[in-house]
């Protein structure tokens, strides 16, 4: 695959996963056709313990992580729970450092 066609394809993935997060967040999957990470993303999606109040800000927070994702490498995009654990990893470190421990 060409360089090119590796960014054709990383927009795709992208307006994919766009696409799919706000089907989500409308409570409505308008089709019955999806690719396999997709699924996979609506599973893990349904595994995950999110607060109702603060769901959307995390989606957007998510799908933020996801367009840097995809802007510096292939997909397929990560999951909900793999970027709750980053995003967990990333306060504690804040947190850490804040308080001068090494």
């Amino acid at each position: 695959m060409t360089g090119a066609d590796e960014l054709i394809d990383r927009e795709l993935t992208l307006n994919r996963f766009k696409r799919l997060l706000g089907e989500i967040m409308r409570g409505e999957l308008g089709r019955n056709a999806f690719q396999s990470w997709e699924i996979e993303i609506l599973l893990d999606l349904a595994d995950c313990q999110l607060e109702s109040r603060r769901r959307t800000e995390i989606f957007r927070q998510y799908q933020r992580a996801v367009e840097r994702q995809l802007e510096s490498g292939p997909g397929p995009p990560m999951k909900l729970s793999q970027f709750l654990i980053l995003r967990a990893q990333r306060r504690a470190q804040a947190i850490s450092e804040s308080r001068g421990d090494h």
